[in-house]
């Protein structure tokens, strides 16, 4: 009996369908068993996991539909970003540096930003919209991460200001650094028993050593003499450095957190011309006093849940008072 090649290719496919079914299924079905069992959850809707699969890959996959350039990026990267990136994205305090340092990765001091480092583009949009702005992250429009990112992009020489950046242009995009990775193609290491002792066949041979930068201090003061010591406004300034990136202490200054001029005795959530307060810190209806600003800058989320600070506290008691002092002493209303 012969059969025909077009009935072997149907015959062939239903089989292909009914097994493709058959292994969706058995997948599916521990997964709605567990819900049902355990009445937790439901099974995530098509929707849901879209809302999650967000990822941009180098090619320009999966970018959104939307535009925008370095003009109306700039605005937008001064109020959301220059706390901490600078307005030109040079970088403050101890936070990245997002521009420059082109040709320096092979030189003792190299400068890894987006523009001399990253070998695609689109992973600064990816980036921006997964994670940024800080504390308030996956906040912008896709309009405002391409526009953000053709500013960051700008600022690195690598388009003009009016270049529009869209889901087609920017992929196109070519970074400095795209041919500076490699593919690990080493074979995997063999399974087995690790070697614990005697591994080397020679003794290793020393052929470079890092860089000597004097970063440690000529005397350290243990945290038990800390605390013993005077509560101290100068030390205070100092450890109000890991705040000076989103915080000042000048009246009407707001950064990406309010002015914290005339702190104590103001209530909470009440600083003028700053819209970023959370819901938690403006129905608290706090008015802050050296103590209640003691428990909330030990551990901002477990005295006041809800809040959209993104810090974890001053745990060191001798810093917390020296900074108390220096906030109380810096920036009273007079």
């Amino acid at each position: 009996m012969f059969v025909s090649d077009n009935l072997k290719f149907e015959i062939q496919t239903k089989i292909s369908f009914v097994v493709c079914l058959f292994l969706a299924l058995l997948l599916l079905s521990p997964m709605l068993q567990a819900v049902e069992k355990l009445k937790l959850g439901q099974p995530a809707t098509a929707k849901e996991i879209k809302g999650w699969d967000i990822d941009i890959r180098p090619d320009g996959k999966g970018l959104p539909v939307g535009r925008g350039n370095a003009i109306d990026g700039e605005d937008m990267f001064i109020q959301k970003c220059a706390s901490c990136h600078g307005e030109f994205a040079e970088g403050a305090g101890r936070y990245p540096v997002l521009a420059g340092g082109l040709d320096s990765l092979d030189t003792h001091d190299p400068v890894k930003t987006v523009g001399s480092y990253w070998p695609y583009a689109t992973t600064a949009f990816d980036y921006i919209r997964r994670a940024m702005p800080f504390g308030h992250a996956q906040s912008l429009s896709d309009d405002e991460v391409y526009a953000m990112t053709a500013y960051i992009l700008y600022s690195n020489d690598l388009i003009e200001e009016n270049f529009e950046l869209n889901q087609n242009t920017l992929a196109l995009v070519e970074m400095p650094n795209r041919n500076g990775f490699i593919k690990d193609d080493r074979p995997d290491v063999p399974m087995g028993e690790p070697c614990m002792k005697n591994c080397l066949s020679k003794k290793p041979v020393v052929i470079g050593k890092a860089r000597q930068i004097n970063v440690t201090p000529d005397e350290e003061v243990s945290s038990a003499d800390a605390s013993s010591s005077a509560v101290d406004a100068g030390r205070g300034e100092a450890v109000f450095a890991q705040c000076a990136a989103c915080h000042s202490i000048d009246e009407g200054d707001n950064k990406f957190g309010p002015s914290l001029h005339a702190l104590v005795g103001k209530k909470a959530g009440g600083v003028a011309n700053f819209s970023n307060y959370s819901v938690a810190m403006r129905a608290s209806n706090l008015v802050w006093s050296k103590d209640n600003l003691r428990e909330f800058l030990s551990s901002p989320q477990q005295f006041m849940p809800g809040t959209s600070m993104p810090f974890g506290g001053v745990k060191d008691q001798a810093e917390l008072n020296d900074l108390l002092e220096y906030l109380e002493i810096s920036t009273t209303g007079n």
